[in-house]
């Protein structure tokens, strides 16, 4: 496990949340070598398999941002890397930052932290008052209808936002920022010139959104060290024993994958 309270105060983080991306779609990706800069990330441990806190995007935030990561698919328990603080916690521990808030971006609000939102799915969308729920936490927040899941250049539009909002602070602020990545959400079938929603056509959305996402990390890792949290949110169902979409028990929405990573500072060159 990570010392995140170490961390925290040293290093920026970044959380990305791959919307809807299932576990076996991410193993796909680094076994057909089609997320090159996902599997650098990652190094020689890959994806953890880990479980969700909830099988549906706002739910799984709100876990997320609780302090409630997706946990090990073993028996437990497991460590927490982020906890609000309270009696009788069992998952706590010395490696465990502890913030005294409601929730993370207001923990690390208090610590000093510049909170950024990049959203995507409509659960950020800022038309209705229940798409200010996740990102309202945040100092900064950000969502487009090109970022949506409907735009076939989303994940590229988004990495610029957080490029462009990271750029604006000074180099001593340290920053969180949580990116939604929408392009793997239903209809993932507009990057494979597919006529429905296949683990195949997400397959090909990760590949689309893994050629953006490296450029972020170096992009953010030249300001400071990034506390790195890569992980889906839910999977998804196409067709599974009947079963389609989410917000369902089952173990293609469950099972999802999952890497923490501490990332040294990366030097611009001369």
């Amino acid at each position: 496990m990570l010392n995140a309270r170490r961390a925290v105060g040293a290093a920026d983080i970044l959380l990305i949340t791959l919307d809807t991306l299932r576990w076996d779609v991410a193993q796909e990706g680094l076994r057909s070598r089609r997320t090159p800069a996902i599997a650098d990330l990652l190094g020689e441990a890959g994806w953890e398999r880990r479980h969700s806190p909830a099988t549906f995007t706002l739910a799984a935030h709100q876990a997320f941002l609780a302090g409630f990561l997706p946990t090990p698919a073993a028996p437990g328990p497991h460590p927490r890397l982020f906890a609000a603080r309270f009696a009788g916690s069992e998952t706590t521990v010395d490696e465990t930052w502890v913030f005294d808030a409601p929730d993370l971006p207001a923990g690390l609000a208090a610590a000093g932290y510049h909170t950024l939102c990049v959203g995507g799915v409509g659960f950020f969308n800022p038309a209705s008052p229940l798409g200010t729920v996740i990102s309202g936490r945040f100092a900064e927040r950000h969502w487009a209808p090109e970022y949506s899941v409907t735009s076939p250049i989303s994940t590229e539009r988004q990495v610029a936002r957080v490029l462009a909002s990271a750029a604006a602070l000074p180099p001593a602020r340290r920053l969180f920022t949580l990116l939604n990545v929408s392009a793997l959400h239903q209809p993932n079938c507009i990057f494979a010139d597919a006529a429905e929603d296949s683990p195949a056509t997400q397959l090909a959305a990760l590949a689309y959104a893994d050629a953006h996402l490296g450029r972020l990390v170096a992009g953010l890792r030249r300001r400071a060290p990034q506390l790195l949290i890569l992980t889906s949110d839910h999977g998804t169902a196409y067709g599974e024993d009947g079963y389609r979409g989410h917000r369902l028990a089952h173990p293609v929405v469950w099972e999802v994958p999952f890497a923490a990573r501490l990332l040294p500072k990366e030097e611009q060159a001369a």
